[in-house]
């Protein structure tokens, strides 16, 4: 193991029963998460994709199988180095863990429709820090880095565009700063150029040590990936290293233009041997 793992699944299986009929979406499944990647899950639908997300963030239980975090718990004493098997936490326990070890952004963005964007932020962010004042200046920088300016985190999510208020659920992921923040087709109900700008915010956050465990069916998201994860009828078929981001392969005053382009071929040849 890598001494940087910082999220480990070992023979992962997620069954779903309806009447006499077993649905076996993870068979299997073992998967190492490391620290400051950007892991991108890929894989054709019912591919087991967001079942998976679901089960390392903590949202869902495996059937069979054991999570293991790598990361420091103040309120377990536990250091990273000895591991924290959540798989069969009690419910409660789990939601703590989350709480303080994962950050969540999902296609709709979920915002409390009778909050403004900042007190959306505030809300999750108070469930660990009870340090107000702290806590407010620090949601107004991350939204002020995101392009939401103190007057629009003033206003309801109806009086934001769907750009803005998927920015806001950005913010409202990495408020606590989370060891993993995961991200289930984040993207998926955006333009493109709102597509981009969230896009652009989840390389920004990667880039300084974010780890970040994306599902995506698109292209364009998953070039932002360092490694890729191709799962097929609940297995991982293959996996590509893709390395740091390098911008926009289309973008002439890109100075790594050419390392973009590199790989954006590796990727697509990558998904076009899985058959994608």
């Amino acid at each position: 193991m890598r001494n940087d793992v910082i999220l480990k699944a070992k023979d992962l299986s997620k069954t779903f029963s309806n009447e006499s009929v077993q649905q076996h979406v993870l068979k299997n499944l073992s998967l190492e998460v490391y620290k400051g990647d950007f892991t991108v899950v890929m894989g054709n639908s019912g591919s087991g994709k967001s079942t998976l997300l679901y089960a390392l963030s903590g949202m869902d239980r495996p059937t069979l199988g054991t999570i293991t975090y790598y990361v420091d718990d103040d309120s377990k004493g536990t250091k990273k180095e000895e591991g924290i098997e959540i798989s069969k936490f009690s419910n409660d326990k789990l939601a703590m863990f989350r709480r303080n070890h994962a950050g969540f952004v999902f296609q709709q963005n979920y915002l409390n429709d009778s909050m403004s964007a900042l007190d959306n932020v505030m809300v999750s962010g108070l469930l660990r820090n009870k340090d107000r004042k702290a806590l407010a200046e620090k949601a107004k920088k991350l939204l002020e880095r995101v392009e939401i300016n103190e007057r629009d985190s003033k206003k309801f999510p109806a009086q934001l565009s769907g750009g803005q208020q998927q920015r806001v659920a950005v913010v409202r992921g990495v408020i606590n700063s989370p060891e993993v923040l995961f991200a289930d087709e984040p993207t998926g109900a955006l333009n493109s150029q709102n597509t981009t700008n969230v896009l652009d915010i989840l390389s920004e956050l990667n880039s300084e040590g974010q780890s970040i465990v994306m599902v995506t069916h698109t292209l364009k998201a998953a070039e932002r990936g360092s490694r890729i994860i191709y799962l097929a009828d609940g297995v991982i078929s293959d996996e590509c290293d893709l390395g740091e981001y390098a911008g926009d392969y289309q973008d002439d005053e890109n100075p790594d233009k050419e390392k973009a382009r590199k790989r954006h071929e590796k990727l697509k040849d990558f998904l076009q041997a899985m058959g994608w």
